[in-house]
Formats: structure tokens, sequence, C-alpha cells
């Protein structure tokens, strides 16, 4: 089943500020017909790259069997991450950067990794708030949770 994963994050006074995350996944069953779901949540106080993960984790997680999935984002730190392989070099290096120093929001990545494998995942950006229909909408679902009662606690936020 090929699936298309659309993923925003948002956070208010980053960091340390409310957040929030949007994600749609859309796919097209074989009589043409589009099924689409949509998922978002906010937090007291996280930071923007932590939505933009959570949006993505989000998405392949709620995910029920092996799919070919294209992972539609705006976000530079997550997409290049993949597709300029950051992610191989800081497994390689024990989770340190090119600096040397500690890789932010490891927890998140290695949730990321592991709902990742059961599926076939390639990465593209969008240009953010550009007219993108769907990057639009993630950023509306992201936006209203961060700025929604009943936020959650990022027990990671404190960590990055």
């Amino acid at each position: 089943m090929k699936v298309t994963l659309y993923s925003d994050g948002a956070a208010r006074g980053n960091p340390d500020g409310p957040g929030g995350y949007g994600t749609i996944l859309q796919y097209t069953d074989k009589k043409g017909v589009l099924h689409e779901r949509e998922y978002s949540a906010g937090y007291k106080k996280t930071t923007n790259n932590r939505m933009e993960l959570m949006g993505v984790i989000t998405g392949l997680e709620a995910l029920t069997r092996p799919c070919e999935v294209t992972v539609v984002s705006d976000s530079k730190y997550v997409t290049d991450a993949f597709n300029s392989h950051w992610v191989d070099s800081w497994l390689k290096n024990n989770w340190k950067n090119s600096k040397k120093e500690p890789v932010k929001n490891i927890d998140l990545w290695k949730r990321l990794l592991e709902a990742k494998k059961p599926h076939q995942v390639t990465f593209r950006w969008v240009k953010g708030h550009a007219g993108h229909e769907e990057n639009e909408r993630c950023d509306v679902l992201a936006t209203s949770a961060a700025d929604g009662g009943n936020l959650l606690d990022d027990p990671g936020a404190s960590v990055v």
C-alpha cells in the first residue's frame, strides 16, 4: 500500500513554549477512492523540532501494516536527516553529530527509526507557507493543537 504522510510541527515561544503537530495520512484504494486521516496533539513545553519529529512518528505509528510511505514535510531538520544521511552518521558515531556533540532529541529519533522499520520510507521537502494544500492543513492542525487546551507533557523536552 502506498501512503503519503504529510506533517508539520509548531511551537510558540520556541524553545520551551507550547507546541503541537499536525499529520495527514492519505492513500488511494484500488477503486481510486482517496482515504484520509488527520492527527494532532499539543504539548505544554516543547520545541519546534520535537513537534516536527512527533508528527512523522505519529503518522508512521498509525500504520497497521508495512507500507511504501512518502513523508512530505517542510522541515529540513527531518528531511535532511535522512536525505543527507545525517542519521547514518549519528548511528555510526554513537549518536554524536559532526561536532562530536550529542545529537538533540535522541529519544524521538530512536522512536522514529523504530516506527519507520516496517516500511519503505522516502522523505520529500516542501517549502512551508507556500500554498501546498496538505502542508497548510498540517500547519493549521499543529498551531491549533499548540493553542488548544488539554496540552500534554513532553518529558523529553527538558533533555533536548
